[in-house]
């Protein structure tokens, strides 16, 4: 008989739930994770104030803003039932030629660019500006973005935010990659469709610190240092870094965008106003500015910002976006295939199955594993 039933070999959002759920069940779990503290790219680092001002803190997301949005009434009674989410809404904006705009494209948007007023009128200018494009099968993501919102709002709202992501010409980017895009006639601000919405109230440490509960965790461990040992630990293995990895890149690495950030305590009460504004010009080299005490709603006579840069991944960087180009999906399936052959380890969450995913489809799918 082993030590463990279970071996989690990463303790972001996936990993944690799947380890509640089996300590509920009674069984014994071990979960390892690289780095320093628990929680994935959810970690929020408490920042205090600058010396003399007010006390408390501020909860910043130190690997880039994390907005909890779900229809799933399910997942959103689960996450509730570990800790309570306030009413956050995400509300962008965009900025332009030291212009603002308000996202997603909706009426608010169109009277900002245009002045038109009514859903008509909008309607009307966006059918003028989709004209422009003159192509019935978009070859690439410039001329989809174009047919699907117009000239104007590619140029001003679209193409450098895009470029600087990718850190490629919108001209050379799939189409594919914006299939489509929301546009509303209506004088909406929120972002997200979705029923419920929010933040855990003191920050996402909070609900892993309920998750991870009564769990062993190892923290600061690098699972290839001793991969045969921690493998002989337990009955089986739940996998959550990178698939390629693990296979020691036998294929070549999958190919990501990274990103790095600038943060800064201002001692001012407010910076920006907003919790998110994207600058989506190549007049700035960051694509977002996050001012993170409005995702609480701080009163703070201080506050803390973070500009986000977009970068060329390289082995040894933080993976966060995978490149879901045809070359890259085609080595997936080669690793996908190495993984199937495994025998009492599952390869799941965003890194072991090189996928994006948002918040609530993780939770899902933990949920919904048999145990």
């Amino acid at each position: 008989m082993k030590k463990y039933d279970y071996l989690i070999v990463g303790a972001g959002l996936y990993g944690a739930i799947v380890a509640y759920r089996a300590r509920k069940a009674g069984k014994r779990v071990l979960v390892i994770e690289k780095r320093e503290h628990i929680g994935g790219n959810l970690y929020c680092e408490s920042m205090t104030g600058p010396k003399g001002e007010d006390q408390g803190v501020i909860h910043v997301h130190s690997y880039g803003p994390h907005i909890f949005h779900t229809s799933n009434k399910e997942v959103w009674d689960f996450v509730n039932s570990l800790v309570p989410f306030n009413h956050f809404r995400y509300c962008p904006l965009a900025s332009y030629d030291n212009k603002l705009y308000h996202l997603p494209f909706n009426m608010n948007t169109f009277y900002e660019l245009w002045g038109t007023k009514t859903p008509e009128e909008a309607q009307k200018r966006l059918a003028q500006e989709r004209s422009y494009v003159g192509v019935t099968v978009p070859q690439n993501l410039e001329e989809q973005a174009i047919s699907l919102v117009g000239n104007e709002i590619y140029q001003k709202l679209i193409k450098g935010y895009t470029e600087k992501q990718w850190g490629r010409d919108c001209k050379d980017l799939p189409a594919f990659i914006i299939r489509r895009l929301p546009v509303r006639y209506c004088y909406d601000n929120n972002y997200f469709n979705d029923c419920y919405q929010g933040i855990p109230i003191g920050g996402y440490n909070k609900l892993f610190d309920v998750l991870l509960e009564g769990v062993e965790v190892q923290t600061g461990i690098d699972f290839f240092t001793n991969r045969d040992n921690y493998l002989s630990l337990a009955e089986k293995t739940v996998y959550c870094g990178p698939i390629d990895q693990f296979f020691d890149y036998c294929y070549g690495p999958l190919k990501y965008r990274s990103l790095r950030f600038e943060t800064e305590v201002l001692p001012i009460e407010s910076y920006q106003g907003n919790a998110a504004v994207n600058y989506t010009g190549h007049d700035k080299p960051f694509t977002r500015i996050i001012e993170h005490k409005y995702f609480e709603f701080g009163t703070q006579k201080w506050t803390v910002i973070t500009k986000e840069f977009s970068q060329e991944w390289e082995l040894g960087m933080e993976p966060y976006y995978p490149v879901n180009d045809e070359f890259n999906q085609q080595l997936l399936k080669r690793y996908q295939t190495l993984a199937k052959k495994q025998s009492n380890i599952s390869f799941c969450g965003r890194l072991a199955e090189y996928k994006y995913y948002d918040m609530h489809e993780v939770i899902k799918l933990a949920l919904e594993r048999d145990l």
